[in-house]
């Protein structure tokens, strides 16, 4: 047993209200066609009832009055007989055109009755192949289903390993831009730390400048220096141990400066090319 489809049943449900619309038509038109017949009896009716009325009358006019006008005539009986022949010669014609048309009728009748029989053997040869159809169909139905369900179920795992690709590829994104957040926070305070090293740099060269010109200055002094009395040259002396001193201390503060400046170099070209390679 094959279960039909909606789509099936709903064409068969068509094709039944095709075949009772179909027959109520037949009915109709064979309701039609009786009225019709009726009607053209009635009429045939009428105009029978018509010729008696009016042989009827014709009989008592020719007939009856010269019976009544010449009873025993020998005219009357003639013409009597005459009649009587004549209406005898008219039923016989239309006997016979009534038997000619009975059986015309019948054989009519019998043809419509094979016709009628060969269309109620159509219609089950057609019903027949059309179920038949309708199950292949079918069938044909339930293939391509089971083959859309197995490519549906398909889709579904090739969809479960793209959101599985998705939320992966999700978090490694997640993760890098954390990676990345992190990495422009850290450049942002080497950029400070390394502005704040020029400033610095800037500030010691600016001090390395002047304690240079203070000591050519000290130089040059030296150089032209001529002998002073004692109390100047000790002062001088102790001036001029201050000066190396502080010149000491200018060189050393120098030497810390460019050493902090080379660190920050360094570190600055470290993080460059951290830079570069994110």
């Amino acid at each position: 047993f094959v279960s039909l489809t909606v789509e099936q049943k709903c064409e068969l449900a068509e094709r039944e209200l095709t075949e009772v619309k179909g027959e109520i038509q037949r009915m109709k038109e064979n309701s039609e066609k009786t009225l019709h017949n009726l009607e053209a009896v009635i009429e045939e009716a009428d105009v029978w009832w018509t010729d008696i009325k009016k042989a009827n009358s014709e009989f008592e006019k020719d007939i009856i009055s010269t019976i009544s006008s010449k009873k025993g005539s020998v005219i009357a009986s003639q013409k009597l007989l005459r009649y009587m022949e004549e209406k005898n010669r008219q039923r016989d014609l239309l006997r016979e055109k009534l038997c000619c048309r009975n059986y015309l009728l019948k054989c009519y009748k019998k043809k419509l009755q094979q016709e009628l029989r060969q269309k109620e053997q159509m219609a089950e040869a057609v019903s027949e192949e059309r179920l038949q159809q309708l199950q292949v169909r079918n069938a044909q139905y339930q293939k391509k289903i089971a083959e859309m369900n197995q490519e549906l179920l398909q889709l579904k795992l090739t969809s479960g390993k793209a959101v599985q690709n998705f939320n992966f590829y999700k978090r490694k994104l997640q993760d890098a831009m954390e990676m990345s957040t992190s990495l422009m926070k850290d450049i942002s305070q080497r950029k400070e730390v390394l502005e704040k090293i020029v400033r610095e740099t800037a500030v010691v060269e600016k001090q390395r400048a002047e304690a240079e010109l203070v000591n050519e200055k000290l130089q040059k002094q030296f150089s032209d220096y001529s002998v002073p009395p004692v109390m100047s040259y000790v002062q001088k002396k102790m001036a001029v141990a201050d000066l190396e001193k502080s010149i000491k201390t200018w060189e050393s503060k120098v030497a810390v400066a460019k050493m902090s400046l080379q660190s920050y170099r360094r570190a600055w070209n470290k993080v460059k090319k951290s830079g570069n390679q994110h």
